[in-house]
């Protein structure tokens, strides 16, 4: 993936704007054995989402001759948290020892502009594209060579999946540092072409419970994770790995559908419990089952993270019918991302939408595709870089 160099730039900073993709867990992880460090208790599978459709941005001048660090996402000032803190710490330490960059570089200001084009704190894992989009552009400010995916965890966790597209394992690794912690790319989206998500956004606000506050609480009080991360788990992820692999949808559909409702269950056994799912998302789960039991086959298959919306999954050739199934019991009529042509729903399976329609409680649906790349396993995208420094990238894939 070439990085478009900038030869207008004026001397009064370099200038680095990165973009970079979602991810959805269909093998989860929830819970760390390390906090600071961001040390997952089990390894996760993952699916990185094009970025035409859900992207974070992030672009980063240097101040010279100032020592500040600003931070804007979204269009609003915020505090620089721990977190963020962290993870630019890392990269300039990474940079010197590197020698990529000199002191004087790494300690010079930062003014860093941050937004996504979805929403935010909402269950759509914006944090993984956010502290991915960060890495990956003080990567390309500094000069830092090779896989910072160990970086990124340390922002946010699923975040360093997002480093790559295509199916991505994040392993929980064995070493206390935490460096044996990363993420690496199972497969391209090359490999299933077909596979489809679609994105059922029934609530944009920010969720009352965070995923780091619910983690620490579930870590603390379920006896049903310990089993989950020991027993089920590891398991899962090795049949996980091989439906993919053999492109067998059935089989991914069930071990996705089983994953996502045990992850919920795990929140479920958690004192006091927590409670992810609203009445629309359990409204679509039980639609999903009663439309593969009409159809005879696994055609949907549904995940959430930890929110309301819904991520379901399906191949390309049974979008159509699902976009209408969709439009017929929630009355949605916004859907974006890929275009869809000929809504239908065969009579057969009308049914299907038994009881009242429910409408206005879903708010529009996105259609998008697993991302990919031709060039390298990368899934981030550097748009702009600013040639002030004394050495120059024009690619990612390094």
């Amino acid at each position: 993936m070439d990085a478009l160099i900038d030869e207008t730039s004026s001397g009064l900073g370099r200038v680095v704007t990165c973009v970079a993709p979602v991810n959805i867990a269909v093998v989860k992880y929830w819970g760390k054995t390390n906090e600071d460090l961001i040390i997952p208790l089990n390894d996760s599978i993952s699916l990185t989402l094009s970025t035409e459709h859900l992207r974070a941005r992030t672009t980063i001048k240097t101040i010279p001759q100032s020592n500040d660090i600003t931070f804007e996402l979204n269009g609003v000032t915020e505090k620089l948290t721990k977190r963020l803190s962290r993870a630019i710490q890392l990269c300039r330490e990474e940079a010197v020892r590197q020698n990529t960059a000199t002191q004087e570089v790494v300690s010079a200001g930062l003014t860093i502009i941050s937004d996504n084009n979805f929403p935010t704190a909402a269950g759509l894992a914006s944090s993984a594209a956010g502290f991915a989009c960060l890495v990956c552009a003080l990567q390309h400010l500094y000069g830092i060579q090779g896989d910072v995916s160990a970086i990124v965890r340390q922002g946010s966790g699923s975040a360093c999946r997002s480093v790559f597209g295509g199916f991505v394992r994040w392993a929980k690794g064995h070493r206390e540092d935490g460096n044996d912690s990363i993420a690496r790319q199972l497969f391209p989206a090359s490999h299933w072409p077909e596979l489809r998500v679609l994105i059922v956004v029934v609530s944009d606000h920010k969720k009352e419970t965070s995923s780091t506050k619910g983690m620490q609480t579930t870590v603390e009080t379920s006896d049903l994770l310990k089993f989950r991360t020991e027993v089920v788990v590891p398991k899962r992820c090795e049949d996980m790995e091989r439906a993919i692999e053999k492109r067998d949808f059935p089989s991914f559909a069930e071990l996705t559908m089983r994953d996502s409702n045990q992850f919920h269950a795990t929140c479920l056994d958690t004192y006091p419990p927590i409670f992810y799912l609203n009445s629309t998302s359990q409204e679509i789960l039980m639609l999903c089952h009663d439309y593969n039991q009409k159809k005879g086959a696994a055609t949907v298959a549904y995940s959430f993270d930890a929110g309301a919306n819904a991520f379901l999954f399906t191949l390309n050739k049974s979008v159509p019918e699902i976009c209408g199934l969709l439009q017929a019991r929630f009355g949605v009529t916004d859907f974006k991302g890929d275009p869809v042509s000929d809504f239908c729903l065969h009579e057969e399976h009308g049914s299907s939408i038994s009881g009242s329609k429910t409408k206005d409680v879903v708010k529009y649906v996105i259609v998008t595709k697993v991302e990919s790349y031709s060039r390298c396993s990368n899934s981030l995208k550097v748009l702009l870089v600013s040639p002030l420094l004394k050495y120059s990238w024009t690619s990612l894939g390094r």
